[in-house]
């Protein structure tokens, strides 16, 4: 396999505060921490944090005892309070977050009055929301608010809820659950009755629609020049400017109205190059899905922040039941040796700090049972290779080799690369990650060219799903990264009908050192959504029609976008507009 190197992208967040962020472990206590780390046995999630940082104190009025863990302080966003009438006693459990570690820093006090001290360039305040059982944090907990605001809107406490699901995922949900052979249903009403049901072909209505101006990154390398590219029809719903709605040329970028610095752009896999298509690495494109129409949706990450989040209930963290039951320890929850995010709370939306500043979601990935391997040599190493994610610096399952991982770093850089043993020492810097099966493209460090992953023709060994029978062409959505005239950029891929290998080709074909899939079969799993300021108000765009539908309405009708004003049982990912420097 041609292993790419780590591609970072991107500078500082801006101001990190370093009150509170030194570490108190002894090298005795890291050891530990990593030795429970690296145990086979049943666990709790806090084991998983190796950086983690564990402070007690006593409340002088009722003798309470606290205890105080910082998840990871190099990132400082997630924290676990537990009260205890007695140091034996069973400990109320509570996940606080600092909702903006970029401007703000948390610091636990435990003097002889504790409290927690909240650092700004504005200075320093204390706040104790514990100090008394009707105050704060009782009425916070008692909210039942997915965020429960503390300490003056400064921190938030986290509140376990039930996260929104269609009505298409409730049910197969419920057949996998509950019914024996329910998987093998789900597949055969998907492959039966849904496959291509989202295919989207258009008509040409016009060629040289390009005027070989440049927007955003390079256009799509096609058979003919961007000048003589056909216009087609295209159900897009984005705001693009510089054309009519409803016509897009093949390749070519067009910006959103009111967001700099994001475009989008319409594919159809047969006007690729040849020297793309005819390049060895991936299979011949069939007939329907060389036809499709898709999009390509570019932020220029110079302008934007991303971050990951979790859903309420996927991935979960328990096994995937597709790696073989020999490759399990007995007595193992889960491959990390959990099944339980407790007493963490996940949430599958953005918290309401960063929401305000939110330009961009789509979802994430596979749900852990798919998030595993059932064929070839992964399957029974490292026990199936169940796809690892990263939240806030927080460790709910571990990075495996060999697999496909979208990361961002302490200092505001992101990268997509396969993921190596050797890449494990960036974990103390890792603000988030998320793993999805293996390559698409992936750069070749002998030759540099950007080629198909090794396992893109590879169903089993590839764990690319789709039917039972092999047959691949679904819906699917993927991202990669584009460098290009002293900018970097993350692209959100929409495939309206495609295998791998049209995948593969179309990233190759937009200039991508770096590819990987997304999630597939349905519009809420390849839902994306831009938010644009108009007039004094927030406007939800979506990629096509059919993505509002997954949308809550207010009783007035407004819009309350998913990941932004609900949770949702999925996870996803979201781009931030940058502060800007004066």
């Amino acid at each position: 396999m041609a292993q790419s190197p780590p591609l970072l992208f991107g500078g500082g967040l801006g101001l990190v505060l370093a009150a509170g962020l030194a570490s108190a472990q002894t090298p005795e206590t890291l050891a530990a921490q990593r030795e429970a780390y690296d145990a086979v046995r049943a666990k709790s999630v806090l084991d998983l944090q190796l950086f983690r940082t564990t402070q007690t104190a006593v409340e002088p009025e009722t003798g309470r005892h606290l205890t105080w863990i910082s998840t990871n302080p190099a990132v400082g966003a997630w924290y676990v309070l537990e009260l205890r009438d007695a140091p034996e006693s069973k400990a109320t459990s509570y996940h606080l977050e600092n909702p903006d570690p970029a401007t703000q820093a948390l610091r636990f006090d435990d003097g002889p009055l504790p409290a927690l001290e909240i650092t700004t360039a504005k200075g320093s305040e204390r706040c104790a929301p514990w100090a008394d059982e009707s105050a704060a944090l009782t009425a916070a907990r008692q909210s039942k608010l997915a965020y429960a605001p503390l300490c003056d809107g400064k921190l938030y406490l986290r509140n376990r809820v039930t996260g929104a699901r269609t009505n298409i995922e409730a049910t197969t949900d419920f057949l996998r659950d509950n019914v024996w052979g329910g998987e093998t249903i789900v597949r055969f009403v998907r492959d039966t009755f849904f496959r291509d049901a989202e295919l989207e072909t258009s008509e040409t209505v016009g060629n040289g629609g390009a005027d070989g101006a440049r927007n955003g990154p390079p256009p799509m390398k096609g058979k003919v020049a961007p000048t003589d590219q056909r216009v087609i029809s295209t159900l897009l719903t984005l705001g693009i400017a510089g054309t009519t709605p409803g016509r897009m040329t093949i390749g070519r970028w067009y910006p959103i109205a009111g967001l700099e610095g994001v475009f989008a752009s319409a594919f159809e896999p047969r006007a690729i190059s040849d020297e793309i298509l005819k390049s060895p690495g991936a299979n011949r494109l069939d007939s329907v899905e060389a036809k499709a129409t898709g999009y390509m949706t570019a932020f220029d990450m110079s302008l934007f922040d991303i971050g990951y989040a979790v859903g309420t209930d996927h991935p979960a963290l328990g096994w995937s039941s597709r790696p073989p039951a020999s490759v399990r320890p007995r007595g193992l929850p889960g491959p990390d040796g959990i099944e339980s995010a407790k007493p963490l709370v996940t949430l599958g939306m953005v918290n309401p700090v960063i929401a305000s500043n939110a330009v961009a979601t789509f979802t994430a990935g596979f749900k852990r049972q798919h998030g595993a391997f059932k064929f070839g040599d992964m399957a029974t190493a490292n026990l199936g290779h169940h796809y690892g994610f990263i939240e806030k610096g927080v460790i709910l399952s571990k990075l495996q080799p060999g697999l496909s991982t979208l990361y961002g770093l302490t200092d505001g850089s992101i990268g997509m690369k396969t993921w190596t043993e050797e890449d494990n020492a960036l974990l103390p810097r890792i603000r988030f990650a998320r793993q999805n099966g293996v390559p698409l493209v992936e750069t070749d460090p002998k030759t540099g060219q950007v080629i198909p992953g090794d396992r893109v023709t590879k169903w089993g060994p590839g764990n690319w799903s789709g039917s039972a029978k092999a047959e691949l062409r679904t819906l699917r959505a993927g991202a990669c990264m584009v460098s290009d005239r002293g900018k970097d950029y993350l692209l959100y891929g929409y495939f309206s009908t495609a295998t791998p290998s049209a995948m593969a080709r179309t990233f190759q074909a937009y200039g991508c050192s770096y590819a990987m899939l997304l999630d597939m079969n349905a519009l809420e799993h390849t839902y994306m959504a831009l938010y644009v300021s108009q007039g004094g108000e927030v406007h939800v765009e979506h990629l096509l029609p059919g993505m509002s539908l997954i949308e809550k309405k207010a009783r007035n009708g407004t819009i309350i976008p998913r990941f932004i004003g609900f949770a949702d049982n999925r996870d996803l990912f979201y781009l931030t507009r940058k502060e800007r420097t004066r």
